[in-house]
């Protein structure tokens, strides 16, 4: 059982933090130096699971989505003055759901109505990382390995589009819609996690920070008509076998790079350039779609798989200290965070839903951990005049909410993908410490999960200079029982 307190708090973060980017970046140009990956001997022998899906939408809510405060609610505590923290375990009361007996927080009324559609996994762990929390856990969740390691690893969504391939030909089989990477924070964990690692770049994603403007990234430049955007390609791509760090790549990562622009140069002329247009969409779907950036990157994702999109990821957004990554008025940033998810969400799933997508589209609701009350402001902490006084008691609203990292159990919902639907699986205790007591899972076998939904099997592997690289770690990654049939 994971421990829900952190591996070492002593830990001086500036200094790891540091030594993590120094080590990151040195994987990263060692993976640029490296011939091309081959499948492993004994991969070719390996029995590829019967797919249960065809695509996959990866719903991120980058920052810490608190369980107890979406999907897995607890005892309810209403905000009052001189309230301890020690009582709070949910600041949301606990609403019924399309399935009997099964209950999620206040403020996602929409999606509790299409719970019935997918599976609750309400007991996924992940390994407490020291500091620097937010970049290792997502690199982790994101690649399946704890960083730093010695090349970079793929993205899931890198495995699919190298072992499964594009499912459309001119269509990117890896889109990431929502993150920005740069002025955000953290930008080289961000950017560990939304590359392809030692695959190559054509096999990383098309990152679309903003999902009003996707349809400017796929077509020319205003006024360039065709030979002149034909003479333009032509000069980048003598650029590119120009530029000085030439000599630091390997001649696979070198073509791979040169196949991605192959690839973008397709699209850029192809009739599925339209579905990164979400303008086309009726002002009515728009509306119900548009609660901000996330809810367009919902109704995106919905057309690019409709289109042949192999792996789309959308994020609410990973930026320290906002969003879900509340360290202060969490109540009230949750529930406005519940705003911008509840009817996108629902929508996509109904959408799916209606157009035959859903039973071939795993769709994937997860975050890379949840959250606690008990660091911010607990008696004796350093944080403890942030949240509450000496007293252990809040004095007011914007104490109320949770705060603290927590690995010890995190809800993760499933959708579509031949998983069972109106299912519970795992549970977590009913008082705290509120780690998984029931059907505990891994991230290695949550990976497996996906992996076998897609015809993965987790047993994968690429000889990479001479070492195997696994889909999962070692191959030990095991999938759960929540698929029908």
């Amino acid at each position: 059982m994971n421990s829900p307190l952190p591996l070492d708090p002593s830990l001086p973060e500036p200094l790891a933090r540091r030594e993590f980017l120094r080590m990151l970046a040195a994987a990263g140009a060692a993976t640029l130096s490296m011939s091309a990956p081959r499948l492993l001997a004994e991969s070719e022998r390996v029995v590829q699971p019967a797919a249960t899906a065809d695509s996959c939408i990866l719903i991120w809510l980058a920052g810490g989505m608190a369980a107890p405060e979406t999907f897995d609610p607890k005892r309810y505590a209403p905000f009052e003055k001189g309230l301890s923290y020690d009582r709070v375990l949910s600041t949301f009361p606990a609403i019924p759901t399309s399935v009997d007996g099964v209950r999620i927080c206040e403020g996602l009324e929409n999606i509790a109505q299409v719970m019935d559609r997918g599976t609750l996994i309400r007991s996924a762990v992940q390994p407490d990382l020291g500091s620097i929390l937010h970049s290792r856990h997502q690199f982790h969740w994101h690649t399946g390995y704890v960083p730093p390691q010695t090349v970079a690893c793929p993205h899931i969504g890198a495995w699919m589009a190298r072992v499964l391939g594009p499912r459309n030909p001119v269509m990117p089989a890896f889109i990431n819609i929502g993150q920005r990477l740069e002025g955000v924070g953290e930008s080289e964990e961000l950017k560990s996690f939304t590359t392809a690692g030692f695959f190559g770049g054509e096999y990383g994603p098309m990152n679309l920070p903003f999902p009003e403007e996707a349809a400017a990234a796929v077509r020319p430049p205003k006024g360039m008509d065709a030979s002149r955007f034909v003479n333009r390609d032509r000069e980048f791509r003598r650029l590119v076998d120009a530029t000085p760090s030439r000599d630091l790549l390997s001649d696979h990562q070198h073509e791979s790079m040169l196949r991605s622009m192959d690839n973008a140069y397709r699209l850029l002329s192809a009739k599925e350039r339209a579905a990164f247009d979400i303008s086309l969409e009726t002002p009515e779907v728009q509306k119900d779609y548009d609660t901000g950036r996330f809810g367009r990157g919902c109704l995106l994702a919905r057309r690019l798989v409709e289109n042949g999109a192999r792996f789309v990821e959308v994020t609410t957004e990973y930026v320290p200290f906002f969003q879900w990554d509340t360290h202060g008025k969490g109540h009230e940033t949750v529930a406005k965070m519940h705003a911008e998810i509840d009817r996108p969400i629902a929508r996509l799933i109904r959408d799916l839903e209606q157009r035959g997508l859903l039973d071939r589209t795993l769709v994937i609701i997860a975050s890379e951990f949840s959250r606690d009350a008990m660091i911010e402001g607990r008696p004796g902490s350093k944080a403890k005049d942030q949240a509450f006084n000496k007293s252990g008691v809040m004095t007011s609203p914007d104490h109320y909410g949770l705060h603290r990292h927590f690995t010890g159990g995190t809800s993760v919902v499933m959708f579509g993908g031949g998983v069972k639907k109106g299912h519970v699986y795992g549970a977590t205790a009913d008082e705290r410490p509120l780690v998984a007591i029931k059907d505990p899972v891994s991230i290695s076998d949550m990976h497996a999960t996906i992996f076998r939904a897609m015809g993965i099997s987790p047993k994968t592997a690429f000889d990479i200079e001479g070492r195997p690289f696994y889909a999962t770690v070692d191959g030990k990654g095991v999938p759960i029982s929540i698929f029908r049939g």
